[in-house]
């Protein structure tokens, strides 16, 4: 018996992309790794911690209901970022300035470059929202770490997946039965009437 070449080629294909899968897999483990851990060490070494559950400033119904499970924590994960930046350091700068943006504050510092308090609240703004930023950039970095772990755990199933497929396919495919050789005798002869 010999070999059918076509399903021979589609199990060395199977197996070639399996190991690409599975290459992607561990360089897309590798690489959320490497984001969870950068954005955590980044978070950890700014020392910033969550107020102490009971604190009057989680007593706001604009910051108690996103930040109360946090009470005491230090933020070193994205999602605590995200709440920090979004509940807390926004609420705090929309109370000061009254809702305005560092730009609508700005241009009014512009116009009245002698008002300090104006300027304060500049000043204030613009390093509150600096904040909120890079807290919300480490939170998008976050996001990234937990959609490569999943695209790596995808990776590494349909990688699993084709290796097996491939190697199945080498070991019980069908096998082809030999070609039928024709002989001149096998041949009879057709009677014309």
């Amino acid at each position: 018996m010999r070999r059918n070449s076509s399903r021979f080629f589609a199990a060395i294909a199977g197996f070639a992309i399996a190991a690409i899968l599975l290459a992607a897999g561990g360089l897309l483990m590798w690489g959320s790794a490497y984001v969870h851990n950068t954005v955590q060490g980044q978070l950890s070494a700014q020392q910033i911690y969550f107020p102490a559950k009971g604190s009057p400033a989680l007593a706001s119904p604009k910051i108690g209901p996103y930040l109360n499970q946090y009470a005491g924590q230090q933020l070193l994960t994205g999602q605590q970022a995200e709440a920090y930046a979004d509940h807390f350091i926004a609420v705090h700068l929309n109370e000061a300035t009254g809702g305005q943006t560092y730009a609508q504050l700005s241009t009014q510092a512009q116009a009245q470059p002698n008002n300090t308090k104006l300027a304060g609240q500049v000043a204030t703004v613009f390093k509150g929202e600096t904040l909120r930023s890079i807290l919300l950039n480490a939170y998008g970095w976050w996001k990234v770490s937990q959609i490569t772990y999943i695209a790596s755990i995808a990776a590494f199933a349909i990688g699993g997946l084709t290796l097996t497929g491939a190697a199945f396919g080498l070991a019980f495919g069908r096998k082809t039965q030999p070609a039928e050789v024709i002989t001149h005798e096998s041949i009879t002869p057709v009677e014309t009437a």
